[in-house]
């Protein structure tokens, strides 16, 4: 018997632009247990695409009021991650302007828990309904997304090594993920208010001079610098993570913490660019 295709899209993410923001292939799989890992990770081998994610519906229990909920995993073309921004987006854009869901709220189960996203209309509800090309215009979706821990360094070693990443720039704290691949360096204008560390605090960019060839012999990724901005914009934010290879293509993420429920909401628009299907 002939195997049933698998249809798939291909979604640029955070962008509302064809050929811009990140790309992501999402494929839907009607029933998971008949697609082992290897399978899997095949695919992505074979979009070889920064990330492929794979779509299951779950039966939910028919009470009124309920999200649609599907199982959703990614894959790099090489392994499982526990966790995608982009390919979440692309799912959830996939899903909402499809026709597959009626709700404007959807969960996904994931390796990193219960993940939500939800439809932020931009104009009126009225206009909404119109599907062009299988995208609704001018729709934002916002993603909920648990905030990453982050802990002390008390490394020396690495804090001289940071000092001379930011050419001498005064350095207040020094904390590092928990999986210990981006630090946080909160830095402080004198003549400006400083928040408190346990918020997302980003430096003034006039101040910070990165020396791109000492990040690089860094350990972990990149730096996330943090500290106040002028005193009418609140935040300010510059990651540098030169070991990562950036993309031209550019892109809009807006994001809001929720510190005390420690989430964060992540903002953003995406387009489809190609639709098929998985023969094999």
């Amino acid at each position: 018997m002939a195997k049933k295709p698998v249809h798939y899209v291909v979604v640029d993410a955070f962008t509302e632009t064809a050929f811009k923001g990140n790309p992501a292939v999402v494929c839907f799989l009607e029933e998971e247990e008949e697609k082992d890992v290897e399978w899997l990770q095949a695919v992505a081998r074979e979009f070889n695409i920064s990330m492929t994610c794979f779509l299951t519906r779950v039966a939910t229990s028919g009470t009124g009021g309920s999200s649609p909920r599907f199982r959703l995993r990614w894959f790099t073309p090489v392994t499982e991650v526990d966790l995608c921004g982009h390919a979440t987006l692309a799912a959830a854009h996939t899903l909402l302007t499809s026709g597959m869901v009626d709700s404007d709220t959807i969960e996904f189960m994931t390796l990193s828990g219960i993940l939500t996203a939800k439809r932020v209309p931009e104009m009126k509800s009225s206009d909404i309904s119109k599907i062009q090309g299988g995208d609704v215009p001018g729709i934002w979706i916002e993603l909920n997304f648990p905030v990453v821990p982050i802990a002390e360094d008390d490394d020396a070693k690495r804090i001289s090594s940071v000092s001379k990443v930011l050419n001498g720039t005064s350095i207040i704290e020094i904390k590092k993920t928990v999986k210990d691949d981006h630090f946080v360096i909160s830095q402080l204008r004198p003549d400006h208010f400083l928040y408190p560390i346990n918020t997302i605090v980003i430096p003034s960019a006039k101040e910070v001079q990165p020396q791109f060839d000492e990040i690089q012999r860094c350990p972990g990724r990149g730096i996330i610098i943090t500290g106040s901005a002028q005193p009418d914009s609140g935040f300010c934010q510059s990651i540098f993570c030169p070991k990562t290879w950036a993309s031209p293509r550019g892109g809009v993420v807006k994001v809001c913490l929720d510190g005390q429920n420690k989430k964060v909401a992540l903002r953003g628009k995406a387009v489809t660019v190609m639709r098929g299907s998985l023969l094999a």
